[in-house]
């Protein structure tokens, strides 16, 4: 891309200002003056905003840093538009519980009082009235509504809700390396060996899973659900692979790829169907360490690990272009986790570049094409 060029909404950019396209779609690689002052919010709750040091966007920081506070998994469902809340996981009371922070206000309220929370798991249920989380293993339910709350299985490592619609509530489980389809009539084993995640597929089709490999590597596994008789776990991918994402629609998976060069690694955006499993280059990136898809899939945001400029991004994959949105600065990139909200107005993200984690807020509205309607496809 050219200085002078103009990208219309049509193409997900609008609204750059002049010397935010001079400085960013130009990718120069100093940083712009820092003659702007942090303005600061009237008063909500912990929300603290400030200007990157970088490109000068207006960042807010939602939680304090006198305390650990985490965002779940990337592919949960963690934010709702409809009643303005963000789910996250803080340690502030001693022990990790869940908490709910209300994005008009910055209120903050604690969910449930886990004994062992896995921070990660937090995820609201599809008509997001539920709050599902593993506790010392247990896949608990929590009534947002009453907090009431119940144990559904015990000895459980990861979870997904199937979103097929209008089915009854039914969960796929890893336990004892075993996927397991728990429902509320049946629980039937669809896989074993399984070593890691399992992500259920848009639209209840399928389930993608891991598995490492003696050298170090891992595999991204599929499974149908419900399994056919002639069904059985694919192998889709393997080798130095990480951050599986499904697109929206569930029509591929999108993941990382890191590919050696001489001299260097380079991070890549592949993809992959399961009924046709060829593996396919959707974009290089500037060493991407995690990223997240918005609804098309017409652009990503991902947590650059380089050293030299650890950044948050915006890449177009149509025309190949990054735009930096500001610094992330964390200790371990993969663990930013930038995901879109569901109107893809804002970019969630977590750094511990203060001293401790905290979760952070990017406005990107005038630079992405707004989600029409709130799908729950992720969150």
């Amino acid at each position: 891309m050219t200085d002078g060029i103009r990208i219309t909404r049509r193409t997900l950019l609008t609204g750059i200002t002049a010397s935010l396209t001079e400085s960013v779609l130009c990718q120069e690689a100093k940083a712009l003056p820092r003659s702007q002052k942090a303005k600061s919010l009237p008063r909500a709750g912990e929300f603290v905003r400030f200007l990157d040091p970088v490109t000068e966007n207006p960042v807010v920081r939602l939680t304090a840093v006198t305390s650990n506070s985490f965002l779940p998994r990337p592919t949960n469902r963690f934010v709702s538009i409809k009643d303005r809340f963000l789910l996250f996981s803080s340690d502030r009371t001693g022990t990790l519980a869940p908490f709910q922070v209300d994005l008009r206000n910055g209120m903050l309220m604690q969910l449930a009082k886990p004994r062992k929370l896995a921070p990660e798991s937090v995820c609201l249920s599809l008509k997001k009235s539920l709050l599902y989380l593993l506790d010392d293993g247990a896949l608990t339910e929590i009534v947002l509504g009453n907090r009431k709350t119940r144990v559904l299985a015990d000895a459980v490592s990861d979870f997904c809700e199937l979103d097929a619609p209008g089915a009854n509530t039914s969960f796929l489980v890893i336990r004892g390396g075993r996927l397991e389809l728990l429902s509320e009539v049946a629980r039937t084993q669809i896989a074993e060996g399984v070593d890691e995640f399992c992500l259920a597929r848009p639209g209840g089709r399928g389930c993608l899973f891991g598995r490492q490999t003696d050298s170090g590597g891992r595999e991204f596994w599929y499974v149908p659900t419900p399994l056919a008789d002639s069904a059985g776990p694919v192998k889709l991918v393997s080798g130095a692979v990480s951050n599986p994402v499904w697109t929206h629609d569930g029509q591929r998976l999108l993941f990382l790829r890191d590919v050696s060069r001489p001299n260097v690694t380079l991070s890549e955006v592949h993809s992959v169907a399961p009924e046709a499993p060829v593996e396919q280059v959707v974009t290089t990136t500037s060493q991407f360490a995690a990223f997240s898809p918005n609804e098309d899939t017409s652009v990503l945001v991902g947590a650059s690990r380089s050293r030299a400029q650890p950044t948050v991004l915006l890449l177009l994959t149509e025309v190949k272009r990054e735009l930096t949105l500001c610094e992330h600065r964390a200790a371990h990139p993969s663990a930013v986790s930038p995901v879109f909200s569901p109107d893809s107005k804002r970019v969630y993200f977590q750094s511990d570049h203060e001293g401790k984690s905290a979760v952070y807020s990017v406005n990107v509205e005038k630079l992405i094409e707004p989600t029409p309607d709130e799908r729950v496809a992720f969150f």
